[in-house]
């Protein structure tokens, strides 16, 4: 079972938020490799949240998904992070600006209207899933995995 440490939460101290009976380096190896493609697959979806939160560059949005997760020992490269960066922008829901660093050139990220629209999209459909057309069975998995209704959950 895993329950919120409301002592730390209320404290402010993000350091333990959580008090797992388990070990995340010693999960059983199938079950990180499902955690990562369940991340990989939330990807797009987390990298144009990072940037609608903060205009920022490639390099910056790596280190944040590397700090981010427990299961990643090494930072996301930039052949994983660069496509979704390209393809977000060829969409129309980023735009990038490149600027000089001292004697290097970078291009930051920030949210078009389209990316913000696209984001509120998605969480619509995360909130609301049953009334815009989602299976019962999609509702119940996204209350259950997402632990939307509760503070607890059984493991």
């Amino acid at each position: 079972m895993v329950k919120e440490d409301s002592n730390a939460v209320e404290a402010g101290d993000d350091s333990k938020k959580h008090d797992f009976e388990f070990e995340i380096e010693n999960l059983p190896k199938y079950d990180k490799k499902m955690i990562r493609g369940f991340m990989r697959g939330f990807g797009n979806i987390m990298i144009l949240w990072l940037i609608s939160r903060k205009r920022q560059h490639g390099y910056e949005i790596m280190t944040q998904l590397h700090s981010a997760s427990p299961l990643d020992k090494k930072m996301p490269s930039a052949s994983v992070i660069y496509p979704v960066l390209h393809k977000l922008e060829k969409k129309g829901l980023i735009s990038g600006t490149w600027e000089h660093q001292g004697k290097r050139k970078v291009k930051y990220y920030e949210i078009t209207e389209d990316g913000e629209a696209s984001l509120n999209r998605i969480r619509q459909i995360i909130a609301h899933g049953r009334e815009l057309g989602a299976t019962e069975m999609w509702k119940e998995f996204m209350e259950d995995m997402f632990a939307l209704k509760r503070k607890e959950i059984d493991l």
